[in-house]
């Protein structure tokens, strides 16, 4: 039975992936470095701002200076949120979407952003009531496609009223992703995994349990009965 529903942030809520995109650029440039499309969002997508910058050091065969990792990453913080301070889009049918699921199911965020971030922007969104339940990269020492985000969304889930008597499993979730890498966290986690092909054409997200263009296109009902 499906029981909860997480969502991945980026690329499935709001539409932040080319801001995303371009920092990460900014970034790598700071380092003398530079970065494609394609480099992007093969390699890069879904990992939090730690695994973008131990990845875009290993690459270029250069060991990775924890000071200097902290001093991008504080950076690229600052800069963001400077530019979200109005808000960002959300992405086509998400906000019908997650008040449709919302009075069904507890729901929660697994993202590898920020919480200042999400908070501002599911505020300005007017979604942020409708999660129970945020796990972010402050929470987590790993970043996708480790797992570590989804179980900790699942123990914070397991704590709600909802779930006193009978505690959930990871079986009874449902993830929400738009990145190859995001799919392998969540079924690594246990869950089922429905991909939006946001930011990536299907035939990389395959390995999820479904594939849908957008949210309009997903079937809830069936689903709900593939979790009987």
């Amino acid at each position: 039975m499906l029981r909860a529903v997480i969502f991945d942030f980026d690329g499935v809520i709001v539409d932040s992936e080319p801001l995303i995109l371009k920092l990460t650029r900014e970034m790598a440039a700071q380092e003398g470095w530079t970065v494609s499309d394609e480099e992007y969002y093969d390699d890069y997508l879904a990992l939090d701002d730690r695994g973008v910058i131990a990845h875009l050091y290993a690459s270029r065969g250069r060991p990775l200076n924890a000071a200097r990792r902290d001093e991008l990453i504080a950076w690229k913080a600052r800069s963001y949120q400077e530019i979200i301070r109005d808000g960002l889009p959300a992405m086509h049918g998400a906000a019908d979407f997650v008040a449709e699921v919302a009075s069904l199911y507890p729901l929660a965020i697994a993202s590898g952003s920020l919480r200042v971030e999400i908070e501002h922007l599911l505020g300005k969104l007017g979604l942020r009531e409708k999660f129970a339940v945020l796990a972010t990269a402050d929470d987590c020492q790993r970043s996708k496609p480790d797992p570590e985000v989804y179980l900790t969304a699942l123990f914070r889930l397991r704590a709600l009223p909802n779930f006193r008597d009978e505690p959930l499993q990871s079986a009874e979730c449902l993830a929400i992703e738009d990145a190859p890498l995001g799919v392998v966290a969540a079924q690594a986690a246990g869950f089922k995994c429905l991909a939006l092909t946001h930011s990536r054409p299907a035939r990389e997200l395959q390995h999820a349990d479904w594939v849908a263009s957008e949210f309009a296109d997903v079937s809830l009902a069936d689903i709900r009965k593939a979790f009987r």
